[in-house]
């Protein structure tokens, strides 16, 4: 199975990706992981990678195009993906097409969680995150001890972007310039499946079962 997820920020589709990852016994692949992983790589690609985020910039498209491809050509991707975070716009979802037509495969569907903008402001502003391994928790559902991960026991903290409600905005204003088109180009080709993202993550899973 392929599939892609995308959704505003803190909308779950870190969360629902893993559990949808486990159930259908595919590889979930963050974007983020991708681009974390060439940089600890120090391949050529990983170099450049590194130098862009350390500026502060976005990963070009082509770039980030040739990690991707790089990365669901590796072994553990044969068996089937979920790609998070990529495609960010629809010319990166073009760009898996044609991947996907080369490999003769093709995707299977694309979710989208659909969440209110002031319900994703009040996740990711109560969203706290481990500062080694990258686990989420939320001030509604804190570590079990004195905010040191249940994971690896690292410190969980709130990241300094999602406690700026200005810079919050912001990324949600791309998401809906540049991400949120993508249920257009994936509703024309019969591929997207609308989910609503409000509620417990038990019954988000559910709606994404059926809808798979």
């Amino acid at each position: 199975m392929r599939l892609v997820i995308f959704g505003p920020q803190g909308a779950g589709k870190g969360t629902q990706g893993k559990r949808i990852a486990e159930k259908w016994h595919i590889l979930a692949i963050a974007t983020g992981d991708i681009f974390r992983d060439a940089i600890a790589s120090e391949s050529k690609l990983g170099r450049e990678v590194k130098e862009i985020v350390e500026s502060g910039q976005l990963v070009t498209d082509e770039l980030t195009i040739e990690l991707v491809k790089e990365r669901l050509g590796q072994e553990d991707a044969v068996s089937g993906w979920l790609l998070d975070g990529f495609p960010r716009n629809t010319e990166q979802a073009q760009a898996l097409d044609r991947l996907l037509t080369e490999e003769e495969g093709e995707l299977d569907a694309a979710l989208v969680l659909e969440v209110p903008e002031e319900v994703t402001m009040k996740r990711i502003m109560g969203r706290r995150v481990c500062s080694e391994c990258g686990r989420n928790y939320h001030v509604d559902a804190p570590p079990q001890s004195d905010w040191s991960c249940d994971n690896c026991g690292g410190e969980v903290v709130q990241r300094p972007d999602d406690a700026d409600e200005e810079a919050i905005r912001q990324r949600l204003k791309t998401y809906y310039e540049e991400t949120e088109p993508l249920g257009e180009f994936y509703d024309d080709k019969g591929l997207l499946r609308r989910i609503v993202g409000v509620g417990s993550q038990n019954e988000v899973f559910q709606r994404i079962i059926s809808a798979i």
